[in-house]
């Protein structure tokens, strides 16, 4: 079994094995196959497709192509909420304290943005002195002690994925959907979380165009999730426009800080409420959305997803020795 031969069987249509894919990966993380190799691959992938199983062999591939997050010994369920990103969105920043001052730890792996958006972590950076390079020890303890943490997609953690990642970009495969759905999986099984909620937007804004494709994104996540024993919820969002008034890092930290003061736009808002409000019934409360999104605004209001805010950028905040 060589890498021509696994390329030559997705030219012909044919699906690929666990094994097959697993060298695929291995060899490709390793800098064994060339990036002209691999976008072959990704090329004909983008084209015909995957199956599920395929899908899954993939996602677990790129998990396993370096070191995971065991969350177990924190003592119960962690949440964590993705977004398949877009102008303007500052959701995530809002949403992490919003939740965690509810009582039900959150945590995230984010990375830096591709193309047109920036990611979670540019948008923390612009933060004097915020340290978005802590240790996975780092991220546990701040779970363990606030309920709350991000950490940046760097270090051994899912290397092949960031490798898969930058690639699609560069050869116009970011809207291919089997792939976005195995490299959201496989960054899953890297953080250890068992209750996912992913934000799947679509439009101009983002490299999800179609609310159809956004549709089967959700129906692919929500199939492999189950035969991967996570707990999962899909909410899809419309990214026609850039959400709020904010375009750009600085600007957008500035706009989420705001909304956790109290000043939200109302389209930001009502992500953020719908979001959070999905989120509570994954974790095993009330299943009814419209009474959590009552107690999403309670929170806003009273000022403790603020005061959580605080403590998670004091958590990574570096703090340096004035002579």
């Amino acid at each position: 079994m060589d890498i021509k031969t696994i390329i030559a069987k997705k030219r012909d249509r044919k699906e690929l094995t666990e094994d097959e894919i697993r060298l695929f990966v291995g060899k490709y993380n390793k800098g064994e196959v060339s990036d002209a190799q691999a976008g072959s691959l990704l090329s004909y992938i983008y084209k015909d497709g995957m199956t599920e199983s395929e899908i899954i062999a993939f996602a677990v591939a790129m998990a396993d192509s370096g070191e995971k997050i065991n969350l177990d010994d924190l003592g119960k369920d962690v949440v964590d909420k993705h977004s398949t990103g877009g102008v303007g969105d500052k959701v995530t920043l809002i949403l992490m304290p919003v939740i965690a001052a509810l009582g039900i730890p959150i945590a995230k792996i984010s990375s830096r943005g591709m193309g047109i958006a920036g990611g979670t972590i540019d948008k923390l950076e612009s933060i004097p002195r915020y340290n978005t390079e802590i240790s996975i020890e780092e991220f546990k303890e701040n779970i363990k002690q606030y309920g709350v943490s991000i950490l940046n997609q760097t270090m051994n953690l899912n290397p092949a994925e960031s490798k898969m990642y930058k690639l699609r970009n560069e050869i116009a495969c970011t809207d291919c959907i089997p792939i976005i759905a195995a490299s959201l999986m496989s960054i899953k099984l890297s953080t250890g979380s068992q209750k996912i909620v992913f934000e799947i937007t679509y439009g101009n804004g983002t490299y999800i165009k179609t609310k159809d494709q956004a549709r089967r994104l959700a129906r692919i996540l929500k199939t492999i999730s189950k035969k991967l024993n996570k707990g999962v919820m899909c909410v899809i969002t419309n990214m026609a426009e850039p959400l709020g008034y904010a375009i750009g890092h600085n600007l957008e930290m500035i706009e989420a800080i705001n909304a956790l003061k109290g000043k939200m736009p109302y389209d930001l808002g009502d992500v953020v409420i719908t979001m959070g409000s999905v989120i509570l019934a994954l974790m095993g409360g009330n299943k009814n959305l419209k009474s959590n999104e009552e107690i999403i605004k309670e929170v806003l209001r009273s000022g403790k997803a603020y005061e959580k805010f605080i403590q998670m950028i004091a958590a990574q905040r570096r703090k340096y020795n004035l002579y």
